[in-house]
Order: C-alpha cells, then sequence, then structure tokens
C-alpha cells in the first residue's frame, strides 16, 4: 500500500475532501466535513480508521498491525499498519466501512447533497 495509492482511493469517495489542520504531515480525509481517516505523510507507517467497536476487538486479536487508534477514541478508531502485516484489501475495506460510519452519522440533508 502506498499513500498514492489510499489517497487516490479514498479522494473517490462520494464528498470526499482531504486538508492537514493538525500539522503539515497530518493527512485527514473528510467527508461531510467529518473525518474517517488519519495518516502520516511522512512516514505512512499506519491509518487511523473509525471501526465498529466490536469488530474493532475481533481485528485486534486477528491482526498484531491492527491496534487501538492512536491519539483517538480507542474504543471507536483503530490505527491500521500499512507495513505489510495487514492485508491491503483489508485496510481498504477498514477505510469504506470508516467512511459509510461517518457518512451514516452525518444529517439526512447533507448525506442527500453528498449522494443525490
Amino acid at each position: 500500500m502506498t499513500l498514492e495509492y489510499f489517497r487516490d482511493y479514498c479522494l473517490a469517495k462520494a464528498g470526499t475532501t482531504e486538508d492537514t489542520p493538525f500539522d503539515a504531515n497530518t493527512l485527514c480525509f473528510r467527508v461531510g466535513g467529518k473525518i474517517f481517516s488519519i495518516t502520516d505523510m511522512e512516514t505512512f507507517e499506519y491509518i487511523n480508521l473509525k471501526c465498529d467497536p466490536e469488530r474493532s476487538l475481533d481485528l485486534r486479536e486477528q491482526y498484531p498491525g491492527i491496534t487501538p487508534g492512536y491519539h483517538m477514541n480507542k474504543k471507536l478508531w483503530n490505527s491500521v499498519s500499512v507495513l505489510g502485516n495487514v492485508p491491503d484489501r483489508l485496510i481498504l475495506d477498514l477505510a469504506d466501512q470508516s467512511y459509510e460510519l461517518i457518512f451514516a452519522s452525518l444529517p439526512k440533508k447533507l448525506q442527500a447533497e453528498i449522494r443525490p
């Protein structure tokens, strides 16, 4: 997984924007103004993604490269390694799930604007 591939994947999702609100290296992807993914552009070692709490526990037991979210709510966010110990397809599936969780939390009117 490369940063460029992950970035293109996220930006292809409806209504996704990117910014660096915390510092020049911390890249955030948002939908409806809410963050669904955070990563460090300089090192690109892991990606923080929101996840269902029950699934998070299962994933953390199954993959050593999935840990509680660094600097995030440990119950709702995972840090997912991109260094080869988590399959790329799973990383993309988790990005999809994070996007959908955030999208579902948006007001219905905003959802309809993003996905008419």
